[in-house]
């Protein structure tokens, strides 16, 4: 079976979900660049736990998520199919480090993403979570050992924000902070010079990693599609930005 690439996106806001612009627009092409899957890995910032836990539900629950939008984001329904096959072959990559929880579904970290690359929903999808606990060597360790799923026609899609500071956004700008550009270059120079180690000890950013985010939440699903990718691959950026000051669109493939 055809190996299939990694996948991490900026999500942003929510409203990405609904609205027509230059991050939605560059998700939407992706299925013309990518093999069609068999199911979806979406690690996803927004289920951030004690431990790692993985849905097995063959139909997982809508988590709306977010507060504060409008009513039309809240009438989304992505009512993809979940993989219990695929969420066994899992836990037995993790063994027992991870454990089954469905009272968790799709959040608004993948729908809102998963909407736009595959609308009709016809692809199963299930969530692990990002544990609280663990350090970045972890969270990156952990996409190492679900590398395996990419042979079985596994997407593994990683869905945060490099730059994540919801306490610095800025509604009225465009672009980023000054440190949040820097961040996110920093990031980026050594993803694509392949010294995964400087991003997995994003500090040796500099000042600029400690205005970057407070949690791991975001970040961490880049460690696990790093994890997951492997030397032959090779890494193309898109929707290179950051916005309201203090959020990172910036993503990347990995094939």
């Amino acid at each position: 079976m055809q190996k299939m690439p990694v996948l991490f996106i900026g999500h942003g806001s929510p409203m990405n979900a609904i609205e027509e612009n230059q991050y939605s627009s560059q998700w939407e092409k992706l299925p013309a660049r990518i093999p069609r899957p068999q199911a979806i890995l979406s690690v996803s910032a927004h289920w951030f736990t004690s431990g790692t836990r993985v849905t097995d539900s063959p139909a997982p629950k809508m988590i709306y998520d977010m507060y504060g939008f409008p009513d039309e984001l809240y009438q989304v329904t992505y009512s993809a199919p979940g993989s219990p096959h695929f969420a066994a072959l899992t836990k037995e990559l993790l063994k027992d480090s991870v454990s089954f929880d469905n009272t968790w579904g799709l959040d608004h970290g993948s729908w809102s993403v998963l909407r736009r690359i595959y609308p009709h929903a016809d692809i199963p999808v299930f969530q692990l979570s990002v544990d609280r606990l663990a350090p970045a060597k972890i969270h990156f360790e952990i996409g190492r050992k679900l590398r395996a799923l990419r042979h079985q026609g596994v997407l593994i899609l990683g869905s945060g924000n490099i730059v994540h500071n919801l306490s610095r956004v800025n509604w009225d700008m465009n672009g980023g902070y000054h440190w949040a550009e820097e961040f996110d270059d920093y990031i980026k120079s050594n993803i694509l010079m392949g010294n995964l180690e400087n991003v997995i000890h994003y500090e040796q950013a500099g000042a600029s990693s400690t205005f970057a985010f407070s949690a791991l939440d975001h970040f961490a699903p880049l460690l696990y599609v790093l994890g997951a990718s492997d030397e032959s691959d090779h890494a193309t950026v898109f929707n290179d930005s950051c916005v309201l000051g203090a959020l990172s669109m910036t993503s990347y493939l990995f094939e």
